[in-house]
C-alpha cells in the first residue's frame, strides 16, 4: 500500500487507522509525504517560534513529529517526495506562501515523474490520496491529488517516463473521505468539550455524502495507535484527555473516527458488506493478483 499525503500529520488524521490495520495484517506499507508542512500554525508557546513568519524551522521539526507518528502505525520512517524540502509547504491560496517558487502547488511535471518512479520502485496493490478537492481544499491536498492520478495513469504505459523503471498497473486506486453521518454521529457522541475548544458549526467539517462512498474501515482495533499517531504531531494536533476527540490550531473539537471512509477511483472492487460497502482496501486482489 502507498499513501500520498501533502502534509506530516495528514496521514495520520485520515487514514491513521488504515495504515495501522494494514501494518498489522502483514502489508508493506509506504507513507509518501510531499512537503515538510512548514506553514503549520503551532500550537501553544513551546515551539511557537519555528513558525514560517519566525524561525522557519518547523518543516525540518516536523520531520521528527512524522517518524514518531509512523512509528506508533507500524512504518518504517518517512519517505519524501523528491526527498525531504524538495517541495514547499503551500499554505491556504491565496496567501504569500501559496508563491514561493517550491511550495509544493506549483509543482510541474517533476512531481509527477517523481510519483511514478515511486509507483515504479513499489509496485503498489493499493494507492491511497485525496479527492479533487482535496478533502478540504488546501491547494497541497488538490495538488497531491493531482500528482497522485496522473501519475497512477503514466506509471502503467511504457512509453511514459521510460527512466522511471518498468511500468506498473496500479490495482486499486481510492480517495480518502469523511462520511457525513460518521462526522454527525462522532459529534453526537461528544459529552465534554475542553476548554477553550468548541464544537464546530453545522457543516463546518468537511464531509461527503453517504452515498458517495464505497469502502469503509473499521479501525477500533487499532484505534489507540491512531490516538497515539496524533499525540506525535503535537504541534499540529492535540488530543482531548478523554481520548475519544482532537483539536486543531482553530480549536474546533472533532472525534476521532473509529470507521475511516474511502472512494474507490480505479479497480474492481472486491466482496462488500451488507451496506454495499468494501471492508477491506485489498478485497479481491488475491484472486487476481
Amino acid at each position: 500500500m502507498l499513501l500520498v499525503h501533502a502534509h506530516p500529520d495528514d496521514e495520520s488524521l485520515t487514514t491513521g487507522g488504515t495504515i495501522a490495520r494494514a501494518v498489522r495484517a502483514g502489508a508493506e506499507v509506504t507513507v509518501l509525504t510531499c512537503t515538510l508542512g512548514e506553514e503549520g500554525e503551532v500550537i501553544g508557546e513551546r515551539w511557537a517560534q519555528l513558525a514560517a513568519d519566525h524561525a522557519d524551522q518547523l518543516g525540518g521539526y516536523r520531520i521528527g513529529e512524522l517518524t514518531a507518528a509512523l512509528a506508533a502505525l507500524g512504518v518504517d520512517g518517512p519517505r519524501f517526495l523528491l526527498g525531504a524540502g524538495h517541495f514547499r509547504d503551500s499554505g491556504m491560496a491565496g496567501t504569500p506562501s501559496a508563491a514561493h517558487p517550491r511550495a509544493f502547488a506549483r509543482s510541474g511535471d517533476d512531481a509527477v515523474a517523481a510519483a511514478v518512479a515511486v509507483i515504479r520502485e513499489l509496485r503498489p496493490h493499493v494507492v491511497v490520496t485525496y479527492a479533487a478537492d482535496g478533502g478540504y481544499g488546501h491547494p497541497d491536498h488538490v495538488r497531491a491529488h493531482e500528482v497522485t492520478a496522473l501519475a497512477v495513469a503514466a506509471a502503467a504505459d511504457s512509453g511514459r517516463y521510460p527512466e522511471a523503471g518498468e511500468p506498473w498497473d496500479v490495482p486499486k486506486l481510492y480517495w480518502t473521505v469523511a462520511a457525513a453521518s460518521e462526522v454527525e454521529c462522532g459529534l453526537e457522541r461528544i459529552a465534554d468539550v475542553p476548554d477553550g475548544w468548541r464544537m464546530p458549526e453545522p457543516g463546518e467539517l468537511p464531509c461527503v455524502p453517504d452515498d458517495e462512498v464505497t469502502a469503509e474501515i473499521d479501525v477500533s482495533d487499532v484505534i489507540d495507535a491512531k490516538r497515539a499517531a496524533f499525540a506525535a504531531h503535537a504541534t499540529q494536533v492535540t488530543v482531548a484527555p478523554s481520548g475519544a476527540e482532537f483539536a486543531l490550531s482553530n480549536a474546533i473539537v472533532q472525534p476521532i473516527p473509529r470507521v475511516e471512509h474511502f472512494v474507490l477511483a480505479k479497480g474492481e472492487a472486491g466482496p462488500r458488506d451488507e451496506s454495499g460497502r468494501e471492508t477491506d482496501l485489498f478485497g479481491g486482489l488475491a484472486e487476481s493478483r
